[in-house]
């Protein structure tokens, strides 16, 4: 099954009202791309960047529809404001909020409920690499994170190894391929041939555009999840050029 390349942006804690005109130009160059393209600011931003030719997700979402959750947003107020997706598990959530396994299946299965496209990130640290035990942390990861009912419509999974995150670094294609082979092997176990070959796997970490083809060759990259790169036009772009 041919799967749409996507490349994504993680815009994080950056931007402003003012950051309009970078999707403006980042749609002008590049709204016709052979890859779909998904913009995540912060959520102040979701309604002012709604509406154009590419799509807008959130960064997080709490499980609960509404409640006594100070600071917290729901992912029915995210799809409210105007958002088709939303990243979830993020290593930066998960190290800086202490983010279960557990809390972002709960928080996926609410991003569902919402009709919002699910971002599950996964990934490992580099002690863990170094212990080899890389696989079997991507592996419990899958499991907890992922509740039952994927789709390839309803999920896509990042891979972000998080040593590899804003470092530079990024691991050896060989390894990048081991991963995604594995992340689809596990999906093919749990959700059958037909879900496994629609979810979308993108790669994460350091990806820039002179290394977003190659990364792009590598058996089952279906995308990137991008970070700095994804808040500058002409950084973003290229990636979103390599993306074919």
């Amino acid at each position: 099954m041919a799967r749409k390349k996507l490349v994504a942006g993680n815009w994080k804690m950056n931007g402003l009202l003012a950051s309009k005109s970078l999707l403006l130009e980042i749609s002008r160059e590049y709204g016709n791309a052979a890859c779909d393209i998904l913009v995540c600011p912060p959520a102040t931003l979701i309604n002012a960047l709604r509406g154009g030719t590419i799509a807008i997700g959130g960064q997080d979402c709490h499980w609960n529809e509404s409640g006594a959750h100070t600071g917290d947003i729901s992912a029915a107020m995210l799809a409210d404001a105007g958002a088709d997706a939303v990243i979830l598990g993020h290593s930066e959530r998960r190290t800086d909020h202490g983010e279960t396994d557990e809390m972002v299946a709960k928080k996926t299965e609410a991003a569902w409920k919402a009709g919002l496209m699910a971002v599950v990130c996964v990934g490992e640290t580099g002690d863990e690499r170094d212990a080899g035990t890389t696989l079997d942390r991507i592996g419990a990861q899958l499991d907890a994170s992922i509740p039952d009912g994927a789709t390839g419509k309803n999920l896509v999974v990042a891979y972000e190894p998080v040593w590899a995150i804003g470092t530079g670094r990024i691991p050896e294609m060989s390894d990048i391929a081991e991963v995604h082979d594995f992340i689809r092997s596990k999906l093919k176990d749990r959700f059958g041939g037909d879900t496994a070959e629609a979810v979308r796997v993108l790669y994460g970490g350091s990806v820039k555009p002179g290394n977003a083809e190659e990364i792009f060759a590598v058996s089952n990259v279906d995308g990137a999840l991008v970070g700095g790169a994804s808040l500058k036009a002409e950084d973003f772009g290229g990636i979103i050029s390599a993306a074919k």
